[in-house]
């Protein structure tokens, strides 16, 4: 990442930071983003389609190649984002407007071309959110020291959303051949199987927004309670889960990312090579200079972003099934009392795509779903019970 690039704002330094996920539903843990900020927003056409053929890795890859594209064209890993699994929100000043629609436009032509798949994209500008009386606030939950988390409510994101499905304030794509910057975008880890039963994926929104919210912060406040009875709160990739493979599954995506056709034999070496190192001294215990293969693993997994908060709970959590009737209980009563909607989605593993720059630096991120489908298919559940 060029720092050169790097956008400054006071805002960055006005986010507070909270620790205990549980300040969520906190109001005052939030501050409002200002009137000259935009959202990125994105997601896969046709998302739940390609995650029936399998290919919820390349859609994985996909979600978070947008958050890659925008760190690097801004200049900064503290833009608040959110990753959804197919798709990804990001607020930027206004002012990196231009930088944000160039790595959008790549991003979309590098999507299509290398992983066929159809990403859409929306610059959705603030004063138009606050037009319709909704809001985007930020907070930012610290999942471990070294990395934090934004968790957005409001309502803002969600219109953003629809407004982008809709097809409004798109971004059009580049030609094909374009290629954003996502220097550090990696999948190199092996799914990582459930523990004590099952992978589930939840998604819980306010019924009606705005409305009912004292209890809609109860009902999140119990869930993140009945997920921590389960251990470990739930956290499906605790250090002694994860694994390298060798040949990573992503290897071809992430030379993808890193090269363009005809130009990646050197990036699958190199990749290829530090996997077996990384490996060999997790394994004996040994140092590399100042790299730690055993503190990066358990660095991955506290830095991981397996809960979120988007107008609305997501959680990609490990539950037995004891816990996982206790929290559907809840949910599904919840949404009798119209306090919620939600989806679940349960799957025998989980999935890990990252964006580490180097690993000799701390502030390494991870994002965590279900291996089948997770977020997406949990989303497609809420939906078809609305329907």
């Amino acid at each position: 990442m060029d720092s050169s690039r790097a956008i400054d704002d006071p805002f960055f330094a006005s986010i507070p930071a909270f620790s205990e996920f549980e300040g969520v539903v906190d109001t005052r843990n939030y501050r409002p983003l200002p009137d000259d900020w935009a959202l990125a927003t994105t997601d896969i056409v046709g998302s739940t389609k390609a995650i029936q053929e399998g290919r919820y890795k390349a859609v994985n890859m996909a979600g978070a190649s947008a958050i890659s594209a925008l760190l690097n064209a801004i200049g900064r890993r503290d833009l608040p984002f959110v990753f959804g699994g197919d798709g990804a929100v990001v607020a930027f000043p206004a002012r990196a407007t231009a930088a944000a629609v160039s790595a959008l436009a790549a991003t979309q032509a590098w999507v299509a071309d290398e992983l066929d798949l159809s990403l859409r994209a929306a610059l959705v500008p603030m004063k138009e959110i606050r037009a319709r009386g909704l809001d985007v606030r930020v907070a930012m939950f610290r999942a471990s020291k070294n990395v934090s988390y934004a968790m957005f409510i409001g309502g803002g994101t969600s219109w953003a959303e629809a407004e982008m499905k809709a097809g409004r304030f798109a971004v059009p794509s580049a030609p094909s051949g374009a290629r954003p910057d996502l220097t550090g975008l990696s999948c190199r880890w092996n799914p990582i199987d459930a523990r004590r039963g099952e992978i589930v994926s939840i998604i819980a929104v306010p019924a009606v927004v705005g409305s009912n919210m004292a209890a809609f912060q109860e009902l999140v406040t119990d869930i993140v309670a009945l997920v921590g009875e389960a251990g470990d709160d739930g956290h499906p990739a605790r250090a002694e889960a994860l694994s390298f493979g060798f040949p990573p599954k992503g290897l071809e995506a992430e030379a993808r990312a890193m090269a363009p056709k005809g130009k990646r034999l050197w990036p699958k070496l190199s990749i290829l090579g530090q996997v077996l190192l990384s490996k060999a001294l997790v394994t004996t215990g040994l140092n590399l200079g100042s790299f730690n293969a055993r503190r990066y693993v358990q660095e991955v997994s506290e830095n991981s972003d397996f809960r979120k908060f988007d107008d609305g709970l997501k959680m990609t959590v490990d539950l037995d099934e004891a816990h996982f009737r206790k929290v559907e209980e809840r949910l599904k009563r919840a949404e009798e009392e119209g306090v919620c909607r939600f989806g679940l989605h349960r799957q025998n593993s989980a999935l890990m795509t990252c964006i580490v720059v180097t690993p000799l630096e701390h502030d390494h991120i991870h994002f965590v779903d279900g291996a089948a489908g997770g977020y997406a298919m949990a989303a497609a559940n809420l939906k078809a019970k609305a329907a």
